[in-house]
């Protein structure tokens, strides 16, 4: 069956074709772009939202798969969210969280599964959350583990959705600590759960990693826009005080990973492209991979990318035709998102020249300039239903010809109107 996309004006259509060729640009791109808004701002929010006492009207939002599913699950959970538009949330709660049904079913939303796994601690029943056959490849594990210390009945068998999760309805609160290293994710989930507990709730890392930390800044930031008090000693710990959520009215930023697409793209191209927000305004790590690609062709020659995760397809790709080599450091974590992404960039860009890039145990090594006698005349890439890599490769089609992307469709995960988006500042994209 087709997978379902929306587009700008909310409506659904079929998606793309199971195959697009884009042909390599001959003059750089230019115009305005309308961003979509921040997924993880806006999964946030709509948690947030379902949890408050009262009307709150989300603006700016992300209308996408991760999206729909996390509004689709607070619908089963009791919760009213109306859709006024293509770029607003209305969501309507008292305050609690009931249980569903049925399983909550989340696709490959990694937010949206961790989120409510916490969140759904906060039930009076039983909760069954899980996705497709990607997510149930996902580790949960030690969200599970930190969340059985605190005395909630939670089990995962495979380390891995589908969680399972017996709830009383009350969280007693107390003191936790978690291993991060996996995702950030974990303890987003834990403190925003945190402020419905009957006394306070302290948070702190069991070691000294965490991917992306950037994105627990996103997450404290959201709870106090809904009324919750958070605070912090350090960078491995927090304090949450009871009290719960009071609804607001929030305008969401646009989405900082997928602008790195389009600030990419003016790289590449030498062109002008207008995303209509400042670049300081973004609060999102992601944003910081903006620095990295003005030094394009200079790109340095290391790059951690432990903070700024889902920016690392755009800059590998870019680091195709950078002027000199260039090693991916940090990017342990990315093994474990929609798909392993340092093993899919690595054999997609092998498979157009195997001299373009290798892995050297986590890290990925990019290699430009290699034989063109050794460049693949027509490739098909594989996505492995991955949007990043999908959209990160519609980069490399912009210089390199033959190239087609496989199941373009992927992009509706959080950027539904990608391809027109190309489209309108001048790339020529057909059905493959």
């Amino acid at each position: 069956m087709a997978r379902p996309i929306m587009t700008e004006n909310g409506l659904f259509m079929n998606a793309p074709p199971p195959c697009l060729s884009i042909e390599p640009i001959t003059a750089p791109l230019k115009g305005r772009v309308v961003l979509p808004g921040s997924k993880s701002v806006t999964n946030r929010v709509l948690l947030l939202a379902g949890l408050a006492r009262g009307t709150s009207q989300l603006t700016g939002a992300l209308k996408s798969d991760d999206t729909l599913y996390m509004a689709q699950a607070l619908q089963q959970m009791g919760i009213s969210v109306e859709q006024p538009d293509a770029t607003s949330f209305v969501v309507r709660s008292d305050g609690t969280l009931h249980a569903p049904q049925a399983p909550l079913f989340l696709g490959n939303a990694g937010t949206a599964v961790r989120f409510l796994t916490a969140a759904s601690a906060l039930v009076r029943g039983t909760v069954v959350v899980g996705g497709d056959a990607n997510m149930a490849r996902r580790p949960i594990a030690p969200l599970v583990t930190a969340l059985r210390a605190l005395g909630i009945d939670a089990s995962a068998p495979s380390g891995c959705p589908p969680v399972t999760i017996h709830g009383t309805g009350l969280l007693s609160g107390g003191e936790v600590e978690i291993d991060a290293s996996l995702s950030s994710q974990y303890v987003s989930a834990l403190l925003m759960m945190a402020a419905c507990s009957r006394t306070p709730v302290r948070i702190s890392l069991s070691g000294p990693h965490i991917g992306a930390h950037g994105y627990i800044g996103l997450t404290i930031a959201a709870m106090r826009a809904f009324g919750a008090s958070v605070t912090s000693g350090d960078d491995a710990s927090w304090t949450v005080a009871p009290g719960g959520y009071t609804a607001t009215d929030l305008r969401i930023e646009p989405d900082a990973s997928a602008a790195t697409y389009l600030w990419a793209a003016q790289a590449l191209s030498g062109g002008e492209i207008d995303i209509g927000f400042p670049i300081g305004d973004f609060t999102q790590p992601d944003a910081a991979a903006w620095h990295v690609i003005q030094s394009f062709p200079h790109m340095p020659a290391v790059i951690d990318g432990s903070q700024m995760q889902d920016a690392i397809p755009t800059l590998a790709v870019m680091a195709m035709f950078n002027e000199t080599p260039v090693r991916f450091v940090g990017i342990e974590n990315l093994r474990v998102k929609e798909c392993d992404r340092t093993h899919a960039l690595a054999t997609q860009m092998q498979r157009i020249n195997p001299a373009y890039a290798r892995e050297a145990g986590d890290d990925l090594l990019v290699f430009p300039h290699p034989d063109p006698a050794n460049t693949a005349k027509d490739v098909r890439i594989e996505t492995y239903d991955d949007h990043r890599i999908a959209m990160s490769f519609a980069l490399a089609a912009l210089k390199i010809p033959g190239l087609s992307i496989l199941n373009p469709g992927c992009v509706g995960k959080t950027f539904p109107a990608y391809w027109d988006t190309l489209r309108a500042l001048g790339v020529s994209i057909s059905p493959g």
